[in-house]
């Protein structure tokens, strides 16, 4: 039985092509204003409620500052990270792997749980194909859940194209300089996952190659139904 279907690994790569693209574009153009805000407006340094460091040219798309095309790769790879999003979202619940693998109980949260979940996978380095462990089951959720779809809709709200269509969305988030910050928060969330995913990965190399090919998942051993003629035990009364 293959570990990773093939619509998951399709999406797995070019997802994460997409956030790269996404992530260097977006600090060039953070370069352009480094200083967030929270309602409807912001322009003056000290109503900031957190100024950013201006990040080097190694680090940002183009490797110099240039807004115009910063914004250029943005909008590029924000239409496959979108589609994918959503396109993964109905895979997930069409294949059953949003219900098998992602949802949680309240006895996942608890933090006896989170500490048997890190002991076994540094003990294991995998899930064996048994399904996520309660913590993976937390940090897979809340990025698939929270993080990715609040940066589409974040990414929607102070897109100029799309505030005329959908003003509602500006409202729902606070402002246009809400919208903003929240989209800054959700990236570096991504990113945080970014890091800790391939930390983990690095540890067990299997885990980048089964993401290539798909992997296999063991094939429980089949026990053997009891017989309905069970053999005379030696000894033992006849009743017949």
């Amino acid at each position: 039985m293959i570990k990773h279907a093939l619509t998951t690994r399709l999406w797995h790569w070019v997802n994460a092509v997409a956030i790269i693209v996404l992530f260097m574009s977006g600090l060039n153009i953070s370069n352009a204003h480094r200083y967030l805000y929270w309602g409807d407006y912001g322009f003056v340094p000290k109503d900031a409620w957190l100024s950013v460091i201006r990040f080097p040219g190694w680090a940002t798309i183009p490797q110099y500052y240039n807004l115009a095309m910063a914004r250029d790769w943005h909008i590029l790879a924000a239409w496959p990270f979108g589609v994918g999003l959503l396109f993964i979202w109905v895979a997930m619940l069409v294949n059953g792997h949003f219900r098998r693998r992602l949802v949680t109980r309240p006895a996942d949260w608890t933090p006896a749980a989170v500490i048997a979940s890190l002991r076994a996978h540094s003990a294991d380095g995998d899930d064996a194909g048994h399904g996520y462990n309660p913590v993976q089951k937390i940090l897979y959720g809340g990025v698939f859940g929270v993080l990715l779809p609040l940066m589409v809709f974040t990414g929607l709200a102070i897109s100029p194209g799309f505030q005329a269509a959908a003003p509602w969305l500006l409202e729902v988030l606070g402002g246009r300089q809400s919208a903003r910050s929240l989209h800054f928060i959700a990236a570096w969330g991504i990113f945080g996952f970014f890091v800790i995913h391939m930390v983990l990965a690095l540890a067990n190399w299997r885990l980048i190659l089964e993401m290539f090919t798909g992997g296999r998942i063991a094939a429980p051993t089949p026990t053997a139904a009891p017989s309905l003629e069970q053999p005379a035990i030696e000894g033992a009364p006849d009743h017949g």
